[in-house]
């Protein structure tokens, strides 16, 4: 199995993330201060924190990850680490999106601002504004595309905005990602005329 070894005896370990160093772009400066790493990029400044069992250094244009044992919390701290510095260095070179259509008659979506309003078949308007680094822009009346340097707060906002009308399989109405495909139903009334 790729990125598997496996020991007669003895558990399976997963791929070692971890280990693998995080080259450093031009164009991002990256900087250790006390239990934090700061990247520095085109699109902004993101600071990860570090948990206490984790080695974090930078060296020779690279930032690499140790772990202090191979137990399991230790080895999953590690992959952890590396992945979330290696996003906030994506974040602030090339940035995060995420694009959201909305599905039914009647449903649409207005720009307000830096926020935005739904209207998506409930009684009332539903308006959404974007934390501190995360841009909401609309396209047409019927997609928004959420933009920012942080990868978490990109999904969180994106989430936020799906949850307002979650796709329904049985109507085609709703709000889903736009790479997202929804399996649609025929229901109960569809079996019954066969």
């Amino acid at each position: 199995m790729s990125g598997e070894t496996a020991v007669k005896g003895s558990k399976r370990t997963l791929s070692r993330v971890g280990r693998r160093p995080i080259a450093i772009p031009a164009g991002v400066e990256a900087s250790l201060e006390y239990s934090q790493i700061t990247v520095t990029g085109p699109k902004g400044v993101l600071t990860q924190p570090l948990h206490p069992e984790v080695n974090v250094r930078i060296e020779n244009g690279s930032i690499l990850v140790e772990r202090a044992s191979a137990r399991k919390f230790h080895r999953s701290l590690h992959g952890l680490t590396r992945s979330l510095i290696a996003n906030a260095i994506t974040g602030v070179l090339e940035g995060y999106q995420k694009t959201l259509e909305l599905m039914g008659v009647g449903y649409r979506v207005q720009q307000a601002g830096a926020g935005i309003v739904l209207n998506v078949g409930h009684s009332h308007p539903v308006e959404i504004s974007p934390p501190e680094g995360v841009t909401l822009t609309v396209e047409g009346n019927n997609r928004v595309r959420v933009t920012g340097h942080d990868k978490q707060k990109v999904g969180e906002v994106a989430a936020k905005i799906r949850k307002a009308r979650p796709p329904n399989a049985y109507k085609e109405k709703g709000i889903k990602y736009s790479d997202e495909v929804i399996h649609l139903k025929s229901g109960k009334a569809a079996g019954r005329k066969a």
